[in-house]
């Protein structure tokens, strides 16, 4: 089985367990749905950041290629500039 749907089976049975033991837990309604509500909220944050990163990260791989592009188009320009030259001179 391919790793990545171990893990998300792992994650998805951990959130039911987590989800499943705050509902059977005895404590007033008012304070499970509190329980409830700030884990959701952790959840959130937490994925939220991660997104974030996954983005700035992307971010800065397409910064490091453009800027690589950049050079090797400034490289390739110089050499056609420096042989149009050459052959002028001929």
């Amino acid at each position: 089985m391919n790793t990545s749907r171990i893990l998300l089976g792992f994650v998805a049975g951990a959130a039911v367990g987590a989800a499943l033991g705050i509902l059977f837990a005895p404590d007033k309604g008012t304070e499970t749905r509190r329980k409830i509500s700030e884990k959701s909220n952790d959840v959130a944050g937490s994925l939220k950041e991660k997104f974030s990163d996954l983005v700035d990260g992307v971010k800065d791989k397409f910064s490091g290629i453009k800027s690589d592009a950049e050079d090797v188009a400034e490289k390739g320009y110089t050499a056609y500039n420096r042989s149009k030259s050459e052959m002028n001179a001929f």
